[in-house]
């Protein structure tokens, strides 16, 4: 792994850490009032919200946001955290039980997919500055 890379992989994961906290937070407070559903759905969109953001312009390097980002983040993220989330989130919780547990399932089934497709379609290498995008290809060639 490139140092470019594994230092976007941390941000990422640092940002992550955050975005979980407010999701599976909100989750647990809503879960029981909203069902696991709905619950999940206004949780996402406030860890969404978060993530946009500062993945944005922390951990991928965006000079800006624009309208183009956020329609790819949310297509995205939208197909993961509102498809692929609580598909995986409903067939955990119809094994085992426990609300937080099938919904952390849910979020680690999802981290992966959400990492590639914010460094492959939401903001590519392309969309770098030129200077970073050669200090990633000289570390590259000195790895």
């Amino acid at each position: 792994m490139s140092l470019a890379l594994s230092s976007t992989a941390l941000r990422f994961a640092a940002v992550g850490v955050v975005n979980t906290l407010i999701d599976i937070g909100l989750f647990v407070l809503l879960h029981e009032r909203l069902g696991i559903v709905l619950a999940n759905f206004v949780s996402t969109c406030a860890g969404m919200t978060f993530s946009f953001v500062v993945n944005g312009l922390f951990t991928f390097g965006a000079r800006r946001l624009t309208l183009r980002h956020a329609l790819l983040f949310l297509a995205t993220t939208g197909l993961t955290m509102w498809v692929v989330q609580p598909i995986v989130i409903l067939l955990v919780f119809q094994l085992i039980d426990v609300a937080w547990f099938a919904k952390l399932t849910g979020v680690a089934a999802c981290f992966v997919v959400n990492f590639v497709s914010y460094r492959l379609v939401v903001w590519p290498i392309t969309d770098r500055p030129r200077v970073e995008k050669q200090a990633a290809s000289e570390s590259a060639q000195r790895a």
